[in-house]
């Protein structure tokens, strides 16, 4: 699993890859955690090169969730692949927090400002 960070706008979007699961989930939630601390009003998490997700991820995204309500920051998740959807629809984490189908969704909803910073990327 790795993560990058990019700030867009008022927004920072995680892109994560791999396999989130019990040996990678620690270093997701810090990875998660310090790009909330950087973001201004809304972090994104982009799960479009993830290919799986174990419990221990989704409670990653669960302690990010948590401290971004406690920060008054928003919080979602987008393009996520068929089987990680599937993972979240299972486990109804889907109707815990925002899931977007594409990064350009969830970045209109969030941060429409950064919209054009976002297509000229």
């Amino acid at each position: 699993m790795s993560c990058s960070e990019t700030n867009l706008g008022n927004a920072v979007v995680i892109k994560a890859s791999g396999r989130i699961d019990l040996t990678t989930a620690e270093s997701f939630k810090d990875s998660i955690l310090a790009a909330l601390a950087a973001a201004k009003t809304s972090l994104i998490i982009d799960l479009s090169g993830v290919e799986y997700i174990s419990s221990a991820g989704l409670r990653s995204l669960m302690t990010g969730f948590k401290a971004s309500k406690g920060q008054n920051k928003t919080f979602a998740v987008a393009a996520l692949q068929p089987l990680v959807l599937e993972i979240f629809t299972i486990s109804r984490f889907n109707l815990v927090f925002p899931v977007f189908e594409t990064l350009r969704k969830a970045v209109e909803s969030l941060d429409p400002d950064a919209l054009p910073a976002f297509d000229a990327s």
